[in-house]
């Protein structure tokens, strides 16, 4: 799966056009990486730029504006209503698909070195990147603003993490790090401003002060009225929404409402959020009202439609779920494809895609043939004393068939790296021993792809025996088939392990790897024949 990171760089500079347009230009070139947003403010003179890629897209994309931005802007002439104490004042790093705090206070670090070591500039560490708690928060790093660096930035205390230890005048210093994912949420009230900032004061997470704390943790929040909707409302950061998520908010609001006669008319989203975050409140719906939801985008309109986050504007998904704006850039080529052309690529003369993503797809389809059953089992009349049953196995065989789409590219793009691999320079000693190491990572990931092929099959092994012994038993071929295509499936993902595992140095890796392959390849063969074994039987 794509890694996906947020970066939401802050630049004082939120007036003058040209320049902001520039760095908007800046980020949008860099490969990999899409703008979501600009965002200037005339009274603040700052401008925040929202913008996704790869942990290495991301880097470029900040690096590259920051640079434009050194060029650009002169702090010594800079005024505006925002605290601010550099040209690019923060750049956080925000995980949002696919990677770690720990990937992204890396990432954190790597474009503070470069942009220290080729734009000559201070940065300091902030939020999860940094190990000073003095120096942890926002508010801690930029006391005192521009005015007060040339005096901080040479003590020992508050030499910066990266660059010079000196006040550079026209820059200032920037401040940079990971954080957790801020999602800007609104809940709706028909009510006063004043009912809606007591809620906000009963739910944020410092409440009406130390001796009163709020009921949520990583919220921060007051109540509000919009004249431009006619309504009050309960309008927050979520700072955290793994710790206080979007729902929860709701939910709590609800509760605080109903207890004041107040009516909640739905909520808004302001500005991005990961898909994640969706996902959650469909889950959690989906369990309070014992609901047998599977399909991604039944759940986003589940979410949408419990949430009212069409109350105030729409909420197109495609515009404000993270992962959906970036689709085309995640899209799958092969995967992608008709079935018609798929198959007239693997006729093609060439290499990729071969048997790997092929076992990906048959593999795919087996799991999927035992979904389908499991669906058309589930809901009907004479069936109904296996509804429970069938809500057990279709989620693992739905899953299962999903999770392997992705494969079908997968195993190509690796046995592309290897292929890259094999392209590096071998003049010098250096050169052979950095080439080696990338063929070996190169043959590691082209062995690790097809091995999770056979683990993604192996799940859906024990759902598909399930189903041939409850499932619609005229559906008797499509569940044959399907445990055939299952095991073809891994039985071609592991001839492409054993292939790929000849050329490996580390042996301990081949055995433990292999040993694993090849349980799994028998575990097939066995679970194969008991599904058509018990169809057989049942036919009789």
């Amino acid at each position: 799966m794509k890694k996906i990171v947020e970066c939401v760089p802050n630049f004082s500079e939120g007036r003058n056009k040209e320049t902001i347009d520039a760095i908007s230009l800046a980020i949008k070139k860099t490969p990999g990486v899409s703008l979501l947003d600009v965002d200037p403010g005339k009274s603040t003179n700052r401008t925040v730029y929202t913008f996704v890629g790869s942990p290495e897209a991301v880097v470029e994309g900040a690096f590259n504006a920051a640079k434009v931005a050194r060029e650009k802007i002169d702090m010594r002439t800079h005024t505006g209503e925002h605290h601010r104490m550099g040209a690019m004042d923060v750049c956080p790093f925000i995980p949002v698909a696919n990677v770690t705090m720990e990937e992204c206070v890396e990432v954190s670090k790597v474009f503070a070195k470069r942009a220290a070591d080729e734009l000559g500039i201070p940065l300091y560490l902030y939020e999860e990147s940094s190990t000073k708690d003095y120096r942890k928060k926002l508010p801690q790093i930029r006391e005192g603003q521009y005015e007060a660096i040339k005096d901080r930035i040479t003590t020992r205390e508050w030499k910066p993490d990266f660059g010079p230890a000196r006040f550079v005048p026209d820059w200032g210093a920037t401040i940079t790090g990971a954080r957790f994912f801020l999602i800007a949420y609104n809940v709706n009230l028909l009510s006063t401003p004043n009912q809606a900032h007591r809620i906000a004061l009963n739910l944020r997470e410092n409440g009406r002060g130390p001796d009163e704390t709020g009921r949520l943790e990583e919220v921060k929040g007051m109540g509000w009225y919009v004249a431009d909707y006619n309504l009050a409302q309960v309008t927050v950061n979520l700072n955290n929404y793994n710790v206080t998520p979007p729902h929860i908010l709701f939910e709590e609001v609800k509760k605080d409402a109903k207890a004041l006669n107040v009516a909640v008319t739905g909520s808004e989203i302001v500005g991005v959020v990961p898909l994640e975050a969706i996902l959650m409140a469909a889950d959690y719906y989906i369990e309070k009202e014992n609901l047998f939801i599977l399909d991604e985008d039944q759940k986003v309109r589940l979410a949408i439609e419990r949430l009212g986050l069409n109350s105030v504007a729409p909420f197109n998904p495609k515009e404000k779920i993270v992962e959906y704006i970036i689709a085309e850039e995640q899209k799958e080529p092969l995967a992608s494809l008709t079935v018609r052309e798929f198959i007239e690529e693997i006729t093609s003369r060439s290499s990729a895609p071969g048997g790997g993503s092929a076992s990906a797809a048959i593999a795919a389809i087996g799991a999927g043939l035992g979904s389908m059953v499991a669906k058309l089992t589930l809901g009907v009349r004479k069936f109904e004393n296996l509804d429970n049953k069938m809500r057990e196995l279709v989620p693992p065989l739905h899953h299962a068939a999903n999770a392997l789409i992705p494969m079908i590219d997968a195993d190509t793009d690796a046995f592309n790296d290897y292929v890259e691999a094999l392209r590096l320079p071998e003049e010098t000693r250096k050169e052979k021993q950095v080439k080696e190491e990338k063929l070996q990572q190169g043959l590691k990931k082209a062995i690790d792809i097809p091995l999770t092929t056979m683990k993604l099959g192996d799940e859906a092994w024990d759902a598909m025996v399930e189903i041939a012994k409850f499932g619609n038993l005229a559906s008797r071929s499509d569940v044959e088939v399907g445990a055939k295509a299952l095991e073809t499936g891994i039985w071609g993902a592991y001839k492409n392990v054993a292939i790929n595992m000849t050329d490996i140095t580390d042996g301990a890796y081949e055995k433990q790897t292999l040993a694993h392959a090849e349980d799994m390849k028998k575990r097939a063969a066995d679970k194969c024949r008991e599904v058509l074994d018990i169809l057989e039987a049942r036919a009789e």
